[in-house]
């Protein structure tokens, strides 16, 4: 309550009155939702509506290469996509991604996983990660990682990020001759790079939604003009999957291993941090603990109905931070744009998903991990000394570079803490052996 809510109970006639009022649950309930409700109106802006879509070179190439395979339900995945982004919005009041397990779907995509292999494999890490969250052990794993390991992950996972995007655009693009399309190639690749960059700092220039609006109209000519179905509007609902044990104990051996390091990871730890970094005033709210059990409830539940297995991401923070994003606006206006695609669409929106350029897509992509990226800067306290300083950018190096050289969080994460407790223990053992030294000279 402010000191001019205090002032008006005091004076007022009806004291006794104002102060039962203010006991009332109910009074406290309307007075947050009017004032979550004014935050967002007042956020509401080009920019929020260009951030939305900043985490699209990550998620439509995955969704279409998935959903064209029967492997997931694009209807259950756009509408659970939807729910999971306005719920995320809502709960950690940021613009928090909602995006595909990258691991799962790799798997999926080169072993051929069936539908039900795919949810177990979501349902397996869903759990897991559950469990890491509300026993606090993902809590123990974040306060003994050091700062610089957790900055080599996200400088790992953002020069991943920029790998796919390279090529993304180089498998769909081409310079000319028999090979060359005008709906995806280098020159679109090209403009698109220069204009994201020509208005990187200018926020008011909405370039993702830009983009987007652009890519959608190629598709949509695409579409047209090689008679493929178009979208058709219809009720759409996502049926229930229920895997058999036989699958479960294939997707959870084939895919959920595999994906449990990276969520655990840059799903949860490198984003815990990273939103801190970029939105300070809700580390109350962007916690680890609050993070994982939020992956592990949509999947969970959105794994029964044939939702492509979803998780958060720094990448995709990063991406829609760097095209606009600074509220939860944007995640809710995703949100509710995903839910009205999913149940008035469904999968008929397949064909036109799947001709928007990857030249936009993998420029888009670029960007996210480039913003990433540039989060690992922050990798030493300004108080600490030369030789400490070069240990902690060693420490970066180290857990990021294992990271991309073999595709895998884990082995990052490990060969980062083993390099680290090296530096600990010699710390303290070097003096010890050259005093030692000294000693035995004398």
């Amino acid at each position: 309550m402010t000191s001019h809510e205090i002032i008006e109970v005091i004076e007022s006639p009806n004291l006794n009155h104002d102060f039962s009022l203010r006991r009332n649950p109910l009074f406290y309930i309307h007075s947050s939702v009017k004032e979550r409700t004014l935050h967002i109106k007042n956020n509401v802006s080009l920019s929020e509506l260009s951030g939305s879509f900043g985490d699209l070179g990550t998620l439509l190439p995955i969704l279409v290469a998935l959903s064209i395979t029967g492997q997931i339900s694009l209807t259950a995945s756009l509408i659970f996509g939807g729910l999971w982004n306005i719920t995320s919005g809502l709960m950690f009041r940021i613009p928090m991604c909602v995006q595909p397990m990258k691991a799962i779907a790799a798997v999926a995509i080169s072993a051929h996983l069936s539908i039900g292999e795919v949810m177990s494999a979501g349902l397996g890490v869903g759990f897991m990660i559950f469990i890491l969250g509300i026993t606090k052990t993902i809590k123990i794993i974040e306060k003994w990682t050091p700062v610089p390991i957790i900055r080599g992950i996200q400088l790992g996972a953002g020069i991943t990020l920029i790998i796919k995007a390279a090529d993304m655009v180089r498998k769909n693009g081409s310079w000319g001759g028999s090979s060359w399309t005008w709906n995806d190639n280098y020159e679109w690749a090209i403009l698109s790079f220069i204009f994201v960059f020509a208005f990187y700092s200018i926020k008011r220039i909405p370039t993702a939604l830009i983009l987007f609006i652009f890519g959608l109209i190629i598709a949509l000519i695409k579409v047209f003009k090689s008679n493929s179905k178009v979208p058709s509007i219809s009720f759409n609902y996502p049926g229930i999957v229920v895997p058999t044990l036989e699958e479960f104990k294939t997707g959870f051996l084939s895919a959920s291993l595999g994906q449990l390091p990276l969520t655990a990871l840059n799903s949860v730890i490198a984003l815990a941090a990273l939103a801190n970094d970029l939105f300070p005033e809700r580390s109350s709210l962007n916690t680890v603990g609050k993070i994982s059990a939020s992956i592990g409830l949509m999947n969970i539940i959105g794994c029964f109905f044939g939702s492509i297995p979803y998780c958060h991401g720094s990448g995709g923070l990063a991406g829609q931070y760097c095209f606009g994003a600074r509220s939860e606006v944007s995640v809710l206006i995703l949100g509710f744009f995903k839910l009205i695609l999913g149940i008035l669409f469904g999968k008929t929106l397949t064909n036109l998903l799947n001709y928007f350029p990857y030249s936009i897509l993998g420029v888009m992509l670029f960007v996210s991990g480039a913003e990433l990226s540039s989060a690992a800067r922050n990798f030493m306290s300004d108080f600490n000394d030369d030789e400490t300083k070069k240990k902690n950018f060693t420490l970066v190096i180290i857990t990021a570079g294992l990271l991309v050289g073999f595709q895998n969080d884990g082995i990052g994460y490990i060969g980062g803490m083993v390099v680290s407790f090296l530096f600990f223990i010699t710390r303290f053992l070097i003096p010890s052996i050259s005093h030692l030294l000294t000693e035995l000279k004398s």
